[in-house]
Formats: C-alpha cells, sequence, structure tokens
C-alpha cells in the first residue's frame, strides 16, 4: 500500500508529493505501529526533500503538531508542521477518532534508541 503526503519545506512557495510504502494492512485495520510507521515516513519524505540524494536519519517523533481532519472527498488525512515545514498524508480510510487515539499512544511512548542527528 502506498499512502500519498503532500509536503510544503517552509522557504519555498510551492509543495511537492512524496509517497509512503511498505504498509501492509487498510488504514482501517492499522495498529499502533502502523501509525507510527506513517508519523515517521512523513517526517522522513520532509527530510529527503529538504536533503535529497543524502542517507536517511533517525527519526525521532516529538516536537511535532499533528492534527486529523475530514478529507473532502471521504476518509481523513494527517497533517504534521515542525520548523523545518508541513506534511498532509492521506486520505486515508478510517475512523478520525481511532486514528487520533493511535497518534496520541504512538507520540506518549518513550523514544527508542538515540536521539542525535534525529529528524523532528
Amino acid at each position: 500500500m502506498s499512502i500519498p503526503v503532500d509536503i510544503w519545506l517552509r522557504g519555498t512557495d510551492f509543495a511537492t508529493t512524496a509517497n509512503i510504502d511498505g504498509l501492509t494492512r487498510a488504514p482501517n485495520a492499522w495498529t499502533d505501529d502502523d501509525v507510527r510507521f506513517v508519523l515517521e515516513g512523513m517526517l522522513r519524505a520532509m527530510d529527503q526533500q529538504k536533503r535529497p540524494g543524502e542517507d536517511d536519519r533517525i527519526v525521532s517523533l516529538r516536537g511535532l503538531s499533528w492534527i486529523v481532519n475530514p478529507y473532502e472527498e471521504g476518509g481523513v488525512v494527517i497533517a504534521i508542521e515542525i520548523t523545518l515545514g508541513a506534511a498532509i498524508a492521506g486520505p486515508l480510510d478510517i475512523e478520525k477518532t481511532a486514528l487520533e487515539s493511535m497518534i496520541t499512544r504512538v507520540l506518549a511512548a518513550p523514544a527508542a534508541g538515540p536521539s542525535s542527528a534525529a529528524i523532528h
């Protein structure tokens, strides 16, 4: 499954679209691990736009603002904002409050691994 992500980097006047690939479940069957994968994928896509051709860095899910919004044609989108810019993933076929609960749990979980050179 591929999730489209629209990315706007601060200091630019245009957006680009990337994809998060590698999910095996449909959004309405996601687990917290799937939500973590999507959030990390959104941050990684932003970093790849900022640093094209460079190696991926460690992603840390802290210090970001997020919201889940209904999409006018159905489903919901996840929007995040960090100092680097903003990203919107979706639309996703999942119940809004269920996704919000999963994101809240994922962001509250202790960080795993080192936090140096992290994208957040």
